[in-house]
């Protein structure tokens, strides 16, 4: 089993995700290869299997009126296959989450229009590496609107309209407040899209009742034979949040102690949740975990000490 985290490195001081200059400046690909190719180092050294890579990883790509941006791919076509050939003699499986800005299923057409782009490039990027299947795309369904059964509806036809490569790319995750894992597959049942099942949306929005192994087991079979399925996992976080507001009484501003969004992510990973989820998962089909935690790379370094610490029977298959 392979664990991974998302974007932003933190145990080592100055590794940047991608250039982040902006359009004025001339950001570009080609900078932000560099960048990545320094992470992939680090990643080496530190044993990290699974990574997921920035979505501004090519500035301005997509950005319609900013056309000096649009050749970076044919620009970078040498590099990125290095970077490609680069990941595979590490072991690496890569990924992409566009933003929350990507809604694929929007009524607006502009904005659907706009998504798919952004879908299909990042679909193109991991192509010109060179990646093999499991290296995704992944999604929400998006928002509701006027409708649920017309916000899925939309959805498939907006999948059917990606070209090849995206929908062949395209990974599909619940959600913790519209779309739950009977939607997913409700949907993976009229596209064949892969999903991603997602332990703490699953906990938060599951109005079935569905169990966890059974969730789990089904989004595990949406996925080919010969592609390694991928979980997200994260625990809630727990702590007391510090909220500023104006004392109506006095117009000073004061600090308020409110509980905790059991929707956000914890700083590090919840040991004995994840070795619970574990051994729930014992017997089903083998699969990698994206770890989201605030802390990234430390709270994958952190949980491995844990189950050395807490379930060595479960460490000796991680990698």
């Amino acid at each position: 089993m392979r664990l991974g985290f998302a974007v932003k490195v933190i145990g080592q001081a100055g590794l940047k995700e991608h250039d982040s200059r902006r359009w004025q400046n001339t950001p570009h690909l080609s900078v932000s290869l560099v960048y990545l190719r320094d992470i992939f180092e680090y990643l080496r050294r530190e044993r990290i299997t699974m990574y997921r890579m920035s979505s501004e990883l090519a500035p301005y790509l997509t950005h319609p009126e900013l056309t000096q941006f649009h050749g970076q791919l044919d620009e970078c076509a040498a590099e990125l296959a290095a970077m490609g050939q680069l990941a595979r003699e590490i072991g690496l499986r890569l990924s992409f989450h566009p933003s929350q800005y990507v809604v694929l299923n929007a009524p607006d057409d502009t904005l659907a229009a706009k998504s798919a782009r952004e879908i299909a490039t990042q679909a193109e990027l991991l192509d010109r590496m060179g990646l093999g299947d499991e290296a995704v795309v992944v999604v929400h369904v998006g928002g509701v609107y006027e409708s649920h059964e017309q916000a899925r509806g939309r959805f498939v036809l907006a999948f059917g309209q990606l070209p090849e490569p995206a929908r062949r790319r395209l990974a599909l995750e619940n959600d913790d407040t519209r779309f739950g894992v009977a939607d997913t597959l409700w949907i993976h049942e009229r596209t064949g899209v892969r999903l991603i099942f997602d332990n703490l949306h699953h906990h938060n929005f599951n109005p079935e009742r569905r169990p966890l192994r059974e969730a789990l087991a089904a989004c595990l079979a949406t996925w080919p034979a010969e592609a390694r399925p991928k979980v997200h996992f994260s625990s809630p976080r727990t702590e007391m949040r510090i909220a500023e507001q104006t004392d109506p009484e006095t117009g000073r501003r004061v600090q308020l102690l409110q509980p905790p969004i059991w929707t956000r992510h914890s700083d590090y990973l919840h040991p004995f949740e994840f070795i619970a989820f574990l051994r729930e998962a014992a017997g089903l089909r083998p699969f990698d975990v994206m770890l989201e935690a605030k802390a990234k790379d430390l709270a994958l370094l952190r949980l491995r000490e844990d189950l050395l610490r807490y379930a060595p029977e479960l460490a000796g298959g991680i990698i």
